[in-house]
């Protein structure tokens, strides 16, 4: 039996994606692995609270020590050839300012990179990126995708060909609300936004007289409410490490447009309408064909759940075993 502690940030309100993904895997794992969750006492906020994660993290060490994402940091204290780090995405990197970038990149990624046995990336276009910024042999970088959440499933819906539901999930700056608002202009739909909207983004959305609802800090069982009772699925980002909305709607038979850079052609598959998320017309476009091409949009959803199947819990979790048996024979031959 292998122990493997799964080192978690303390819990955020409104922030769950890690611990979802990761509590899934953890239970559809062979019977041979051990999963322990260590939550951080602290949330990851200023130089006192980081440092006492730091100081409390090696006392909990098992077998395998897997840090999750996010406290990257942690990975100083504990036994480097049976530590495992998840880096998710580099965003926070393109998004600094040049001090604050230079630390990010220090503690947040060279150093931890230094003190891992192996590093964990959810996309071959992540593990590109993680090797622009720090030197390491790529054979240490394995790429192990997101899974699909376990409790999604296939849920039809009659598509409301009046006034369909579009669903978009985030609001932040790569969430590229702008462009998606304007390409909607015109186009009869209730744009429903998953995410806390600033001022600007409300006056977008009224120059541009776009029928919305929007949410925001709702639980989980709330989220994939608002999947069921969308007619598509709208991720036309300008960055993402990832893209689980892409594979949640997917995996629920919803039609999804999304953008042909970053992951999420690699995430998608051919099962999504891709579409420049830098071009208006072209998001419009997009758009336009889910909604009046039926044929085309069926074909969407039966290309859609295919691709989803590749990301079955069970799947990953096996690919996940096998990288910790492979770290713990290595680490009893030392």
């Amino acid at each position: 039996m292998i122990k493997t502690v799964f080192f978690f940030r303390k819990p955020i309100k409104g922030y769950h994606s890690i611990e979802e993904l990761f509590l899934t895997i953890m239970g559809t794992l062979p019977i041979d692995i051990l999963p322990v969750v260590k939550k951080m006492p602290f949330t990851s906020t200023g130089l006192v609270r980081r440092l006492v994660n730091l100081w409390m993290a090696p006392f909990y060490q098992g077998n395998i020590n897997h840090i999750t994402g996010d406290i990257h940091y942690i990975a100083l204290f504990l036994r480097k050839r049976k530590t495992i780090l998840t880096i998710h995405d580099l965003e926070i990197i393109n998004r600094s300012n040049p001090l604050k970038r230079a630390l990010i990149l220090f503690f947040w990624f060279r150093l931890p990179a230094k003190r891992v046995a192996y590093i964990t990336v959810i996309s071959e276009f992540t593990k590109r990126e993680l090797l622009r910024y720090i030197t390491i042999s790529p054979d240490k970088i394995k790429v192990l995708p997101n899974c699909v959440p376990g409790t999604i499933t296939f849920c039809p819906k009659t598509f409301n060909d009046q006034c369909p539901v579009v669903l978009q999930v985030g609001t932040k700056h790569n969430k590229n609300i702008s462009n998606v608002v304007q390409a909607l202009e015109g186009i009869n739909c209730k744009l429903v936004i998953l995410g806390e909207l600033d001022s600007g983004q409300v006056e977008l959305l009224k120059k541009h007289r776009i029928f919305y609802e929007s949410y925001s800090q709702l639980s989980y069982e709330s989220v994939l409410e608002l999947y069921k009772q969308a007619d598509m699925l709208i991720f036309a980002s300008t960055y993402e490490g990832f893209g689980l909305p892409i594979l949640e709607s997917q995996a629920m038979g919803r039609p999804v447009v999304t953008s042909n850079i970053s992951s999420m052609p690699e995430v998608a598959g051919d099962g999504a309408c891709m579409v420049d998320p830098f071009d208006v017309r072209s998001i419009h476009e997009g758009i336009l064909k889910v909604m009046n091409d039926v044929a085309y949009r069926d074909e969407l959803i039966t290309r859609g759940r295919a691709n989803a199947d590749k990301f079955k819990p069970t799947v990953i979790a096996e690919q996940y075993a096998r990288l910790y048996r492979q770290v713990y024979d290595e680490y009893k031959l030392h």
